[in-house]
């Protein structure tokens, strides 16, 4: 079985170990494979929130 780190791979859009694809088409690390699996939603809710901040920084 393998262990992690684990990584998203944005190239094949799959989760995989350090040995997967270059860094460059990865994101990671993460401690579980069910984190790695999840990292685009994780990055579309941050970059939700980030856009809410600028928006409410830019109202005031």
């Amino acid at each position: 079985m393998d262990t992690g780190p684990w990584y998203f791979c944005l190239k094949h859009h799959t989760v995989e170990t350090r040995d997967g694809c270059a860094e460059r088409h990865r994101l990671g690390p993460y401690e579980t494979r069910a984190e790695a699996e999840h990292a685009l939603q994780k990055v579309a809710e941050r970059n939700e929130q980030e856009d809410a901040a600028d928006r409410a920084w830019r109202e005031d």
